[in-house]
Formats: structure tokens, sequence, C-alpha cells
């Protein structure tokens, strides 16, 4: 009993302290949200776009120090560069995608700002009769009418993404069927260079997440980018102090995630590289070569390589998760607290705070489907360097920065989520 007695006098204690403090810790919060995001920002900014330019220059160097003629590669079409592949066979379509991802942004933004008026204005209205633009409604009636253009909402942002989706694949799959005639081709009219068995895994396997590529390569960034932007001004129309709140966790989680994802990516790259050599063992296991190991004890550990690295792979996946949705989960707290306390001061109304919370939840996805879009961009880059070589016939191998295996069966295409 003495130590139940005491632990109740300790809570008591704790709360008196906590009501005695509360104000001023939560106006020294407001202060670090307002002053401290934006300086927390430009600096996370900049750095991002030094590393990232120092990325690109690097690349150019490594472009610019290769000696290799893809002339053969660009007669049957595989021109350099893929974005300018994909621009040249599908302009039409991409500015067909570009559009109806541009017009999805309204239907975005009803689907959040409505939610709101519903809160503030139809239940929490203190009057029965409510007047628009000399148009007279009950509250009722008002609160009907709200919930149909809610759902018409809904109806028209779900039929935006389920075109998007749909026609992305489409496009995705006239380049891929493009380029595996195109890589034919090359193949057969430079003498057939590595036989079937080189031949057959690449137009099999390596063109699809490069093809399928073609329907993500330009509408993605404009869809997600489109995204954060509308859910980040919706916060910040609600309040701004809320909209800082969002912001706070951002620069933790560039600073957090995309190390982890490096460390995925190249787990993902030696593993693919494992895979290839487990094919070829395969193919040479009926012609064993004098004096070399045995073919099934190279197979077994090809085999126990692949299940090491696959283990390592979701070690580490499932540790970037946990962080990510911890600090996803960090910043409603915030909400609660500040958008909680705002509320009672009467500074935003109960229905922005709930509007902000939905608003919320979907705002750390386009920022995942952009930082993985990117890594998607440059494994397709890679990847359709590579095959041009094989069209034209350039075998020896490069140390290439492979980023990530975008499309492997586990990792899916980037589709709007």
């Amino acid at each position: 009993m003495f130590l139940i007695d005491w632990l109740h006098e300790c809570g008591h204690a704790a709360l008196e302290i906590a009501a005695l403090t509360s104000s001023g810790v939560l106006h020294a919060l407001l202060h670090v949200i307002i002053y401290g995001t934006p300086v927390i920002l430009v600096f996370s900014g900049t750095w991002i776009g030094v590393v990232f330019a120092a990325r690109v220059k690097a690349r150019w160097v490594l472009c610019e120090r290769r000696d290799e003629d893809l002339h053969r590669a660009h007669c049957v079409g595989l021109i350099d560069g893929i974005f300018k592949l994909i621009l040249r066979r599908t302009r039409v379509r991409q500015a067909a995608l570009l559009i109806v991802a541009a017009a999805a942004m309204l239907p975005l933004y009803l689907t959040l700002e409505i939610p709101k008026h519903i809160v503030n204005h139809a239940i929490g209205s203190a009057n029965n009769v409510i007047e628009i633009d000399d148009v007279a409604f009950s509250q009722v009636q008002f609160l009907v009418v709200l919930s149909l253009l809610y759902l018409v909402s809904l109806l028209a942002n779900g039929s935006i993404k389920y075109w998007l989706n749909v026609y992305q694949g489409r496009v995705g799959e006239l380049l891929i069927r493009r380029l595996r005639l195109m890589v034919y081709r090359g193949w057969h009219s430079n003498g057939r260079p590595g036989g079937q068995s080189q031949l057959i895994p690449i137009i099999v396997q390596e063109v699809e997440p490069v093809g399928g590529f073609a329907g993500e390569a330009f509408v993605t960034p404009l869809f997600q980018g489109g995204t954060f932007l509308t859910l980040l001004a919706f916060m910040l129309i609600q309040d701004p102090v809320l909209g800082g709140a969002a912001l706070l966790m951002l620069p933790i989680q560039l600073a957090v995630i995309p190390p982890l994802q490096r460390r995925i990516n190249g787990l993902n790259r030696t593993r693919v590289q494992e895979v290839r050599r487990l094919g070829g063992l395969l193919g040479e296991s009926g012609h064993p070569t004098p004096g070399s190991v045995s073919p099934l004890r190279a197979m077994f550990a090809s085999v126990r390589r692949i299940q090491e690295i696959r283990f390592g792979i979701f070690k580490r996946k499932y540790l970037m998760k946990s962080a990510l949705n911890f600090l996803n989960n960090l910043v409603p707290f915030f909400f609660y607290l500040i958008g909680g306390y705002l509320v009672i001061e009467g500074k935003i109304t109960f229905g922005a705070l709930v509007a902000v919370l939905a608003a919320h939840k979907d705002f750390s996805a386009p920022l995942r489907e952009l930082l993985m879009y990117y890594q998607v961009a440059e494994d397709v880059r890679v990847r359709y360097r590579e095959m041009q070589r094989f069209a034209a016939g350039v075998t020896a191998p490069h140390s290439l920065g492979i980023t990530r295996d975008p499309a492997g069966a586990e990792q899916g295409s980037l589709a709007v989520p």
C-alpha cells in the first residue's frame, strides 16, 4: 500500500508541475517550430543540393571517360539517354499523362477542404438554417450536400489515379515491346555475341524494368511532387504553425532514410549479380572444366550466398520501415499537442485540426515515392547503358554504380498510390 500511495502522490505532483509549466513549454515549442523549421530546411536543402550536384558531376565524368563505340546500338534505335528514348517514342502519351496528373490536384484538395467544412459548418453550426448566396439549407440538408460533394471528389480522385496507373502500364508495355525488338535486332546484326544464353536474360528480365520505367519517367515527379505541395499548402493555409510542425521531421527523414536505402541498394545489386552468377553455373553444369571446383559445390555456395544477402536485405529493410514509421507517427504527437492548444485558445477551429490530421496521413507517401523514383531512375539508366553495350557488341565489363534493383519481383513498380 505504501508503494501505491507513493506512486499516487508522484502522479499528482507531476500533473501539478505540468499544469504550471505547460504554457511556457508550449510557447517555447511554438517558437522552435516557427523559427527553427525554416532554418533546418534551408540547411538540409542546401546539403542535398550539393550532394546531388556532386553525384551528377561524377556520373558525367564517368561517361566521358568511356571510350566505347555504340554506333551499332544507335543504328537499331537505342539512342543515348533513356529519357531521350522515352520522349522520342512516347511523347504524345507522356503529354496526356502530364495533363491528367496536373488535373488530379483539384479533387485532391477538395477531399481535404470539404471535411473541414463538414465539421465546422454542418455539424458544428450554431444555426439551424445556413444561407449561402441567398440559398437556405437546413443543417441536415447542408450536411448531406457537403457529404455528397466529398463523395464526388473521392470518386474523381480515385478515377484519375486508376486511369494513370492503367495508362502508365500501357505506355511501359509499348516501350518494352520495342526494346525487345531493338535488342534482338542489334544482337542478330552483330554476329550474335554471347549466344542465346546471354540474349535470353536480357530480353526476358533486363528489358522489363527499363521499358516499364517509360510510364513513370515524367509523370511521377509531377504527380508526387504536386501531391506533396498540395498537402503542404493545405496545412499551411489552415495554420502556419501546424504546417511547420509537419515539416519538422522532414530533415530528419532525409538524413536517416537515404543512408539505409543505399545499403539496401548495394545488397540488391549484389543479389542480382549473384543470381546471374548462379544462372551461369547452371548453364555450365553439364560441361565442367578440368581442375575446376565441383559445379555442384559452387552452386551450393552460390545459393547459400543468395540466402545470406536476402537476410541482410530483410533486416535493413524493416529497420528502415520501423524508423520511417516512428518519425511519421511523431508528427501527429505535435499536432495533438500544438493543434489542441491552438483549438483551446480559439486560434484555429476543430475542423481545421481534423483536416490537417487527415492531410498528414498521406504527407510522407509522396516523398517516399520521389525518393524511390530517384533510385529507380539511376538503376534504369545503368541498365539501359548495359543494354546498349550488349546490342553494340561491347562486352568489356565496367564498374557501374547501380543504385537499386527497382522492379524486382519484391519491389514492384512505382504505381500511383
